[in-house]
């Protein structure tokens, strides 16, 4: 993983319904580290202002981000993979500014895929009509961010995606 440490701090990033918690538990088993879902980190108003159907700002995520990063932080001697959708590169220099060493695996599909499995989602907060507005505010990881993308296009399940992710860390 070009690391020095044993340690791996992975972000499995994207938006909801690209399987970060599914895909992210299959790479921390790879990895043998363990596993958080960011969404476990979000104040409580956080959670009811998404599930009535209302979008995120800016000033709701910055405080959870910072618990992202501090997360992260916290696991060094461990190492963790943590979902969290860190759809702006801001959201991302967020994360990094608290956790330099993190990197980003994103969970890049079609719109019509990510649909039809938020469809099958049961009692989950997120209403599949966000989805829109979280495509909208995607900034896809850039080629100067520390991290790969991976394709779930290919339809691949859940323990092939977290191999990929894995070996592109590791190249």
């Amino acid at each position: 993983m070009n690391r020095t440490d044993a340690s791996p701090l992975i972000v499995v990033m994207g938006v909801s319904g690209s399987g970060k918690t599914t895909v992210g538990t299959a790479l921390a088993a790879e990895l043998g580290v363990p596993f958080m879902d960011a969404d476990d980190l979000h104040p409580a108003a956080n959670v009811a202002k998404m599930a009535a159907g209302h979008p995120l700002n800016d000033d709701d995520r910055w405080p959870w981000l910072a618990r992202v990063g501090a997360e992260l932080s916290r696991a060094e001697g461990t190492g963790l993979v943590i979902a969290c959708s860190a759809l702006k590169r801001a959201y991302r220099e967020a994360i990094l500014a608290v956790e330099p060493r993190a990197r980003f695996v994103e969970l890049d599909g079609s719109r019509e895929l990510l649909v039809s499995r938020m469809a099958y989602r049961r009692g989950h907060f997120m209403p599949v009509s966000l989805l829109d507005s979280q495509l909208a505010t995607l900034e896809p990881l850039a080629a100067d961010e520390p991290g790969v993308t991976v394709s779930l296009d290919s339809l691949a399940g859940p323990t092939e995606l977290a191999a990929e992710a894995a070996r592109l860390l590791a190249g």
